[in-house]
C-alpha cells in the first residue's frame, strides 16, 4: 500500500484504469463483439479488492457504477449479438442482485459527502436501473445529477449525456440544440457516439436529411462491429 501521503494521487490513476479495462469489457471499441465478459469481471475483481483495502467514497462510487452497468449486460445485446437500445431492453433479465449491490454501495458513497465523479456517475446509473421503464424513469433527476457532474468533473461527453436526458425529459429539439452547440467546438469530432446521438434527434424530428448525415459520420468512425450493424439499420430505416 501506499504511504498516506500518496494514496489521493495514486488512487485516482488505480480508478481510472480499472474503469477502463471495464469499459473495454462492458463496450470494446473494436471488435466483432458488443461485449468482453473476461475483462469486465476482471476489472469488478480489482474494484473489490480495492474497495476491501482502501474503501474510499470514489473506490466505493466507481464499484457501484461498475455493477451497475454489469447487472444490464445480459439485455444489452440480442442472442445474435446485436445492439438493444436502453430503452427497448427487457429489464425482466436486468440482475437485480447487482443492482441492490450497487445501489447500497453508491448511497454510501454519496452519504460520505466525499464523493466525486464516479459516486455521481452511479447515482445517474441507480436511478436509470430502479425505473420500471424509460418512460417511467426519473428524467428530472437525471439532468439534475449531470449539472452537479458538469460542475465537478466538466467534459464534452459528460455535456453529451446530459444532452440526451434533456431529450428525455424536454423533447429532441430542445437536445438537438445542445448537442449542436458541442459539436460547434470541434472537441467531440472523431466520437462517433456524438455523431449517432445527432443523428437520433433528427430522425425522431423528422429531419431525416441531416439525420443520414450524422449518421454516415458515425458510421465512418465506429469500429465496433454491433454499432456498425445498428447504424446500418438506422440509415436503412430513414425515409427518403
Amino acid at each position: 500500500m501506499p504511504a498516506p501521503a500518496e494514496l489521493a494521487e495514486r488512487l485516482d490513476a488505480v480508478l481510472r484504469v480499472v474503469y477502463l479495462v471495464f469499459n473495454e469489457g462492458y463496450s470494446p471499441s473494436s471488435g466483432a463483439s458488443a461485449t468482453r465478459a473476461d475483462l469486465s469481471g476482471e476489472a469488478l475483481r480489482l474494484a473489490r479488492l480495492l474497495v476491501e483495502l482502501l474503501p474510499e467514497p470514489e473506490a466505493t462510487g466507481l464499484l457501484a457504477l461498475m455493477l451497475l452497468h454489469e447487472s444490464r449486460r445480459a439485455a444489452r445485446t440480442s442472442p445474435s449479438g446485436d445492439l438493444i437500445l436502453l430503452a427497448e431492453q427487457d429489464r425482466n433479465t436486468w440482475d437485480r442482485n447487482l443492482i441492490a449491490e450497487g445501489v447500497a454501495l453508491v448511497e454510501r458513497a454519496l452519504a460520505s459527502r466525499r464523493f466525486g465523479p464516479y459516486s455521481l456517475q452511479a447515482a445517474i446509473s441507480a436511478v436509470h436501473a430502479e425505473a420500471p421503464s424509460a418512460a417511467a424513469t426519473d428524467w428530472a433527476q437525471i439532468v439534475a445529477l449531470y449539472d452537479v457532474l458538469a460542475r465537478l468533473d466538466p467534459s464534452p461527453v459528460v455535456s453529451l449525456n446530459r444532452a440526451v436526458a434533456v431529450a428525455m425529459r424536454e423533447g429532441p429539439a430542445v437536445a438537438l440544440q445542445l448537442v449542436d452547440e458541442i459539436l460547434r467546438t470541434g472537441e467531440l469530432d472523431n466520437y462517433h457516439l456524438a455523431h449517432a446521438a445527432r443523428a437520433d434527434l433528427c430522425r425522431r424530428l423528422g429531419r431525416n436529411d441531416e439525420a443520414r448525415v450524422s449518421y454516415e459520420r458515425a458510421l465512418a468512425l465506429a469500429r465496433q462491429e454491433p454499432e456498425r450493424r445498428f447504424l446500418k439499420q438506422r440509415l436503412a430505416g430513414l425515409k427518403n
